[in-house]
């Protein structure tokens, strides 16, 4: 049986990698240090006898006992509101969590993947992105933590593969939902689905022009896995190129949830993206991949795990400062 490293498992994404290699038949070693995570998204994998878990920061020192085959790197804060909160976790997860992780991946002769961002490309002045555009990044704004981070990351992943020969493979992951987002992140699907399940009036910032792609989690998964299973080491994007205004998206969220409430605008924060659409020309070229959820299915089966959620969960607030960051 294969084993394979997890970081992040407890999170979004993380978890949903674990169930993957859990069905392809890997023993899944999850590793969280539940900053952001949460223990309720993998409770059905702890009692298998294929799954442990780690409860540790990869920022520290990273060890694993016996053969590792892979290691995925997904352990960090995602979103706007958790940078704010935890910004210099938010860099030392992608740099000193990397680099230990690489080391370990060395040691063990095991194969790794680092999740990356489209936040590599900043504000881009390219559209749609493709992986060979540098980016338009301010390293010093309210996003700077996370998009330097991962900028980072992928710098110290390419170093290890070219100097020391480790079997790296980088993905560069857009926007993504589904069943087990937070969903009071601030990021933009989760908080109109809120809203609309709090009788609250709908957020946008800006005018609502800036565009934004969704990509349904069981199609990113299933990006990742091959990309892993490949033998490409640079950047791929991972993604849905079906683009949509953020004001249209809140049309079709009142549409989709029944709610009669109105949409209120206020300012953007500050170096928000006004454009967000992969290119995923490589990814279909060497991992025959392209999304096959439509936004409207899977916006279903997510609006329907959202409402399944306490009242507790639905009225949590993950952050009193979002204003904050929107007027910096």
């Amino acid at each position: 049986m294969k084993r394979v490293l997890i970081t992040g498992a407890a999170g979004f994404l993380g978890s949903h990698l674990c169930d993957r290699f859990i069905r392809e038949g890997y023993h899944v070693i999850g590793m969280d240090n539940l900053i952001t995570g949460d223990m309720k998204n993998i409770a059905h994998l702890m009692p298998l006898k294929e799954f442990e878990f780690y409860h540790h920061d990869v920022s520290k020192f990273v060890h694993v006992s016996g053969k590792l085959d892979y290691i995925l790197h997904f352990a960090s804060p995602a979103s706007p509101i958790d940078y704010l909160k935890i910004p210099i976790q938010t860099l030392k997860v992608g740099s000193l969590g990397t680099h230990n992780l690489l080391g370990l991946a060395k040691a063990k002769g095991a194969r790794m993947l680092i999740a990356s961002t489209s936040e590599v490309y900043g504000d881009p002045l390219v559209h749609p992105q493709t992986e060979d555009y540098y980016g338009n990044v301010n390293p010093i704004g309210p996003r700077g933590v996370y998009d330097e981070a991962k900028r980072f990351q992928e710098a110290i992943t390419m170093a290890y593969h070219t100097y020391h020969g480790v079997e790296t493979r980088i993905v560069r992951i857009f926007n993504t939902y589904g069943p087990r987002m937070r969903l009071n992140d601030g990021r933009v699907l989760p908080a109109f689905i809120g809203q609309a399940l709090r009788g609250e009036d709908l957020t946008v910032f800006g005018d609502g022009s800036q565009t934004r792609s969704f990509c349904y989690v069981d199609d990113l998964i299933e990006g990742i896995y091959r990309l892993l299973h490949s033998d490409y080491a640079l950047p791929v994007n991972i993604g849905n190129p079906d683009e949509i205004t953020i004001l249209d998206f809140a049309k079709e969220i009142i549409k989709l949830t029944g709610t009669t409430q109105k949409i209120i605008y206020k300012d953007l924060p500050v170096n928000d993206p006004m454009q967000r659409q992969p290119d995923i020309t490589k990814a279909r070229a060497l991992l025959n991949w392209e999304p096959k959820v439509s936004r409207a299915e899977g916006l279903k089966i997510t609006y329907d795990y959202f409402k399944n959620l306490s009242p507790e969960e639905l009225n949590k607030v993950e952050h009193k400062n979002f204003e904050a960051y929107v007027k910096q």
